[in-house]
């Protein structure tokens, strides 16, 4: 093309830049309006949906009308986002493509031909014209741009009082509060009077099957931070003074119990036989015993040999509790208060997520737990406070859910909230950080798994974009696969060589973690909030919806599916080769763990469940929001 050619060229892509830009601006614009004006999270309509349920409880029509209005409303806000951030991202092409046209054209234009005379007000006029179209433009791209960044700050009304988030590392580190193994200051008498003996299951005492660790006189207030980390092997904690041997607990051990959210290393996966098929709450067939819980919350069971763990809390009191598994009696209670550095506020939290979404964790030596506005605290089995320290409260707009999960000396917790995105290893005998990884995520509410890949292992976390694996030594990423998004609530689990996560409004997805690389995916069923569990190579899933599907753990290929009541919120758990499933309604529904669909046993508790159950032998555990179950043939 000659120079006439090309300067109307780049005249005619100015020209439709602009246009383009000009329109993306507008529907930006108009986007940003309408959300300002429908509030996505706050539905009048769903609202008083859910006003009429609390005066028609039993009403189920009413109740799958709320669900199918929630899905709606979550599938639109996620379109509106996808569309927010293609129209910023277009924008700026857009924008980035008039500047350059602009450019060329006027360059072209100074150069074709000499003109005859240019008076000093032509000249004038010609600058004031250029400077007028490049002020229009910015106007336009700063407007368009705003609105795409306000368009995606409608969470901001949950976020904390920034007098009250999270300190800084070195002032975390001065907050880690330790009291000696053996102390028994006042503040932390069990509540029971009855000191149970110290009990040790044979699993846990079983020799090769621990590590040893000699704790002496922790560390002084302060000074916790620099604490060493402990070796391979054993550990000493500086200042000892009367030692005190613990042992870690190996695999086995851990198989042994259920230390954490859902089972052995977190993964679904439990290894106890003999657990009733069926239970009736009213004639009390195969109920051993059903106590209350004083602090309703939404974390599961834990347990190790004769005790299991829960904790509760409201705006005001934290508590944890630890009862005899085997007669259902309050052994001791105990308060997480008087933490340094805890915000002296309450977090925002929502009803169904609350103040201890999180479940706890133990190693057999010792109970960890952890609360919405950052505390995490540490007790022996005799409810003996050990440490407690705040990690920052978490700017979560729904609250903290993360559950803790412990492998030898270390104690690791998922902290990706909307400010901070890390994982986080602390010390079990102290609270000290021994490391903590920043994360290139957002927020999670899906926790933390171990996985044991070509004999060392790894903690696997999900979040948005990534689906990710740590050394659980030194907290080295030693791979990611980006896959996910949206609001991850789903945790991870590991099965024939294979990492599975999924989550509603992303897909299903199959990861080998030793090449970092991506297997198979589905996009036709994906949990919202109920975790995945792999076993007998395959891999189970429940939505919120209420669809119960299986598939092939190696191909992604779906073997069966079955709508299944309204909705999951409890993670489906294996043991003994079969699939135990509650829906929110509380029916239970036990299944073969196979490629073929059999049903097992069916059962009611008749309460909403949302917790996850636990399983000891021939015996299993269920939080509902009032009571604890135990269920077992008599």
């Amino acid at each position: 093309m000659n120079k006439e050619d090309n300067l109307k060229f780049s005249l005619n892509v100015a020209s439709v830049a602009g246009i383009f830009s000009v329109t993306i601006a507008l529907l930006l614009l108009l986007n940003f309006l309408q959300m300002a004006r429908s509030k996505p999270l706050d539905s009048n309509a769903l609202i008083a949906l859910v006003q009429r349920l609390n005066k028609e409880p039993n009403n189920d029509e009413l109740k799958k009308e709320i669900r199918d209005f929630d899905l709606l409303a979550r599938k639109a806000y996620f379109n509106t986002q996808w569309q927010v951030k293609t129209g910023g991202t277009l924008l700026l092409f857009g924008a980035i493509v008039l500047v350059l046209a602009l450019r060329v054209y006027y360059g072209l234009k100074s150069k074709i031909g000499e003109p005859d005379a240019i008076t000093e007000n032509e000249f004038t006029k010609r600058l004031l014209t250029q400077r007028w179209v490049m002020i229009l433009g910015l106007v336009i791209f700063a407007l368009g741009l705003g609105a795409s960044f306000i368009s995606v700050d409608h969470l901001g009304k949950y976020e904390v009082d920034e007098s009250k988030a999270e300190t800084t590392s070195a002032e975390q580190s001065k907050g880690i509060e330790v009291i000696e193994v053996g102390q028994n200051p006042k503040a932390s008498q069990p509540v029971s009077t009855n000191q149970p003996a110290k009990e040790q299951t044979a699993a846990a005492q079983a020799p090769n099957q621990s590590t040893e660790v000699k704790q002496g006189k922790p560390v002084q207030e302060g000074k916790a931070a620099g604490a060493v980390a402990p070796t391979e092997g054993k550990a000493t904690v500086a200042g000892a003074a009367a030692e005190t041997t613990l042992k870690f607990p190996g695999s086995d051990a851990i198989k042994a119990n259920s230390p954490g959210f859902r089972g052995p290393f977190g993964a679904g996966v439990s290894f106890h036989k003999n657990i009733p098929l069926d239970f009736d709450v009213a004639s009390g067939k195969n109920i051993l015993w059903k106590v209350p819980v004083p602090k309703n919350s939404f974390n599961s069971p834990v347990i190790w040999g004769n005790k299991l763990f829960l904790s509760g809390a409201d705006k005001l009191v934290h508590e944890v509790y630890c009862f005899d598994r085997n007669s259902g009696k309050l052994l001791w209670s105990q308060q997480a208060d008087k933490i340094q550095g805890s915000p002296a506020g309450a977090p925002t939290v929502t009803e169904d997520t609350g103040y201890a979404a999180s479940s706890l964790t133990t190693d057999g030596n010792m109970v960890y737990a952890i609360f919405a506005n950052g505390d995490i605290i540490c007790f022996d089995m005799d409810g003996k406070r050990i440490w407690a320290r705040n990690l920052g409260m978490p700017d979560n707009h729904y609250g903290h859910a993360s559950s803790l999960i412990m492998w030898k000396d270390k104690v690791y917790v998922q902290y990706d909230n909307n400010k901070t995105h890390k994982l986080i290893a602390l010390n079990t005998l102290t609270g000290a950080t021994v490391w903590e990884t920043n994360r290139n995520v957002k927020i999670s509410w899906a926790s933390p798994i171990l996985a044991n890949i070509n004999g060392k292992f790894q903690v696997i976390l999900s979040s948005d974009p990534l689906v990710a694996g740590y050394d659980a030594e030194t907290g080295k990423e030693l791979w990611n696969v980006k896959c996910m998004s949206g609001e991850v609530g789903s945790s991870p689990t590991y099965g024939s060589g294979l990492v599975f996560a999924a989550n509603e409004y992303a897909k299903l997805v199959a990861l080998d973690p030793v090449k970092g690389t991506q297997v198979w995916e589905s996009t036709e069923y994906m949990p919202e909030v109920a975790s995945l569990v792999s076993a007998n190579g395959l891999v189970f899933l429940g939505t919120s919806y209420g669809v119960l599907a299986c598939y092939d753990a190696k191909t992604g290929k779906k073997c069966w599916e079955k709508e299944d009541g309204p909705g999951f919120y409890s993670s489906p758990v294996v043991t003994d080769n079969k699939l135990f499933t509650i829906d929110t309604n509380g029916k239970m529904r036990i299944y073969e763990a196979a490629k073929e669909m059999k049903l097992l046993g069916e059962s009611n508790l008749g309460e909403k469940i949302t917790t996850t159950p636990a399983f000891t032998e021939g015996r299993m555990y269920i939080r509902t929001p009032k009571f604890l179950y135990c269920m077992g043939k008599k």
